[in-house]
């Protein structure tokens, strides 16, 4: 393959594919049991705080 064949796939398919990709991870903390989790993560510094 040369320069301009990589270019081509890369200005169709690859930007295609790191879009899809995009859309997944900004969506992956919405999912329907992600909220405990997230909750978890949100709320982890405040585990050892002294005054419960």
């Amino acid at each position: 393959m040369t320069y301009n064949d990589f270019r081509h796939f890369a200005d169709s398919w690859g930007l295609l594919a790191m879009g899809m990709l995009f859309l997944i991870l900004v969506a992956w903390p919405f999912r329907k049991g992600a909220a405990p989790r997230n909750h978890d993560a949100a709320h982890i510094i405040f585990r050892d705080d002294e005054n419960d």
